[in-house]
């Protein structure tokens, strides 16, 4: 389960799927990321207000994920994640948090998971410069508007409103887009 569909969730989805996991959930606010994330691969999705809990459960027969990737980093999303992981699984923290997060060890000491935090580091980004350029991983689905370097403002404020505009990673530089193609996507 990948908590967050925006461009960091997103790229966890895609590149989840070279682990050949029996299925992958993404979980989001915005209905244009959760089409996304099936875009990218994600088996099923859920709105984050309506139960994601119960999903995995159905889906994993109340056993629970075995993997669950936090991507929002704020507090309620790292504890759904440690809701929903199974005993003996792994919940990946990718977040960035702007304020202090409960660890629930009551609930968690029975569980046996194994919680770990960071960002990527800069050893994998050969091999994903290598398998981008192979054509393995979906980066251009990741863009969503792409403007002339003249346009930067345009572009700084489409980014800044993703959930107005849609926008998942802003190019500046190359082809623009068709402005109805892009709200499509």
């Amino acid at each position: 389960m990948v908590v967050g569909a925006g461009p960091i969730g997103l790229a966890a989805i895609a590149t989840a799927r070279l682990f050949a996991p029996e299925r992958i959930v993404a979980v989001d606010l915005a209905a244009s990321r959760l089409e996304a994330a099936r875009r990218l691969g994600a088996d099923a999705v859920a709105d984050v207000r309506e139960a994601p809990e119960q999903l995995i459960a159905d889906l994993t027969e109340g056993l629970g994920a075995d993997v669950v990737i936090e991507a929002v980093g704020v507090p309620e999303s790292f504890e759904l994640c440690t809701r929903v992981v199974r005993p003996g699984g792994h919940v990946a923290n990718v977040g960035v948090y702007g304020k202090p997060v409960t660890l629930h060890l009551e609930d968690l000491w029975i569980k046996n998971v194994t919680i770990t935090t960071g960002l990527v580091g800069t050893h994998s980004t050969p091999t994903l410069l290598r398998m981008a350029s192979a054509g393995r991983l979906p980066t251009s689905q990741l863009v969503t508007h792409t403007f002339p370097p003249d346009q930067m403002e345009e572009a700084y404020d489409v980014f800044r409103d993703a959930a107005g505009t849609g926008a998942l990673k802003v190019v500046l530089g190359g082809q623009q887009h068709d402005a109805v193609a892009v709200r499509a996507a």
